[in-house]
């Protein structure tokens, strides 16, 4: 099968089933596993991802406003890997191309591929895309096997941390200027690695806080999760916000509990790695019950 994948998480499902070398093209996010970062890049960005944070949104927002996309499809190099198949997804257009661009692309093609579109919500939801994936690939017992092992690894840690004397008041940045708490599977981590997130909605897309309801929300544990960054650079740009004195007297700050973590593995994709990003939030929420669970890197305190 000729395979065409417009998302990070989308192929790292398709690498982690067996099927890396039946994937042609990929978006220009594509990194994980290092074989992915070899393929044909099917998109560009039309905006500066090195600019700051504030500089994003605003190039973000005028791009949205004039009813376009963040991300121009290869209609012509999509066209001539004829794929059989293209997964794409429908949840964030920040994050992908939007089915409008995709569905213009494919008016070059001679013969019209499948297309299968993720929209997942939940942590239940990225294991059963898994599963989805497997079936239009015809791979779905390695499907199967792949969800049911990030499913068990996330179980035991609900499981541990269920036995946990407290649970921590959480909140969770996913963007700084301004300032956005993240949604959609971020609360629902969370609550399975024994932290309350005091702002995020689960299932619910991420959306914009102002400085005053973090604080109001006195947050016990901050995580610095800037969607697409690592740890590194989350550390740079938190340490480069502009933040109020306030800030000193949450909690979080005072007890020394504000972390970068590594988003774009761990948090940004709904693929299987959510469950290396339970296990993350388990070690900083509660490194009395899982110490050295986290992968390597993937986080440091601020």
């Amino acid at each position: 099968m000729r395979i065409c994948s417009l998302l990070p998480s989308a192929t790292e499902i398709l690498y982690a089933i067996g099927l890396g070398d039946s994937i042609l093209g990929v978006s220009h996010e594509c990194d994980f596993p290092a074989d992915a970062a070899t393929k044909p890049s099917l998109l560009r960005p039309r905006v500066d991802t090195r600019a700051t944070p504030a500089e994003i949104d605003r190039q973000v927002g005028e791009i949205i406003a004039r009813g376009e996309s963040i991300y121009a499809v290869d209609a012509e190099l999509l066209s001539s890997l004829d794929p059989d198949l293209i997964v794409t997804q429908d949840l964030c257009h920040v994050c992908a191309a939007s089915p409008d661009d995709l569905a213009t692309a494919l008016t070059r093609f001679p013969r019209q591929p499948q297309v299968l579109s993720l929209t997942p919500r939940s942590i239940a939801e990225v294991w059963d895309d898994i599963r989805r994936v497997g079936a239009a690939t015809g791979r779905s017992g390695e499907a199967e096997t792949v969800a049911a092992r990030c499913a068990k690894r996330v179980a035991a840690v609900e499981a541990i941390a269920a036995g946990a004397s407290k649970r921590p008041r959480v909140a969770c940045l996913e963007w700084l200027d301004p300032f956005y708490v993240g949604g959609h599977w971020v609360p629902e981590m969370v609550a399975k690695a024994g932290g309350t997130d005091v702002l995020g909605r689960a299932a619910k897309p991420s959306f914009r806080v102002t400085a005053e309801e973090i604080e109001g929300s006195r947050p016990e544990v901050i995580v610095v999760m800037l969607c697409g960054y690592d740890a590194a650079r989350n550390a740079a740009e938190f340490a480069s916000a502009r933040l109020s004195e306030t800030w000193k007297d949450l909690p979080a700050a005072r007890e020394g509990r504000v972390y970068s973590v590594n988003a774009s593995s761990y948090f940004s994709r709904p693929g299987p790695r959510l469950a290396d990003g339970v296990e993350l939030l388990g070690e900083i929420i509660h490194p009395e019950l899982f110490a050295g669970i986290a992968p390597e890197g993937s986080w440091r305190r601020l």
